[in-house]
């Protein structure tokens, strides 16, 4: 066992509390899933992902791209949209897909810390800490913890 003295990175994911086993079985089951992920890191994290660019980038046949895009599509790890695109004189339509908020965290918890800019760390830091709080909050109300004791505890750790 290591040392205090290892970094240790805080991983958070916010999960749907209903579909929680669906979704980490859906994307740490798969080799194809976190393949996508990935790529989708690689392409920017809001920015669209196509099919034809899977398939040409891993090493998966177009059904098992295309049935990991339906099942992440379901579990609302991946947005899907239609494109209407003109080649060669005629409209054709694509499906793209975008990380969902969710699917974005889980991208993250793949991604490298030195691979991700300042910016996009302080980002992350502050919607994590906004989630966070928003839950808090939500949890407090539910258990009657008065708002003015969670306002010490946190005037007391930031300060």
């Amino acid at each position: 066992m290591s040392g205090l003295s290892e970094y240790l990175h805080p991983y958070v994911v916010f999960l749907p509390s209903e579909q929680k086993s669906k979704i980490l079985s859906a994307i740490f089951g798969s080799k194809a899933a976190v393949n996508i992920l990935k790529f989708a890191l690689t392409q920017g994290i809001s920015n669209k992902i196509y099919q034809k660019d899977l398939v040409k980038k891993l090493a998966y046949s177009n059904k098992t791209i295309i049935e990991t895009l339906k099942s992440l599509t379901k579990l609302g790890i991946l947005v899907e949209d239609m494109e209407k695109i003109e080649k060669e004189g005629r409209t054709i339509w694509v499906k793209a897909y975008q990380l969902s908020d969710t699917g974005r965290w889980f991208a993250l918890l793949l991604a490298e810390e030195k691979d991700l800019s300042d910016e996009e760390k302080a980002e992350i830091l502050q919607n994590i800490f906004r989630k966070y709080i928003r839950w808090v909050k939500d949890l407090s109300k539910r258990l009657n913890v008065d708002k003015k004791t969670l306002e010490k505890i946190f005037t007391e750790e930031i300060g």
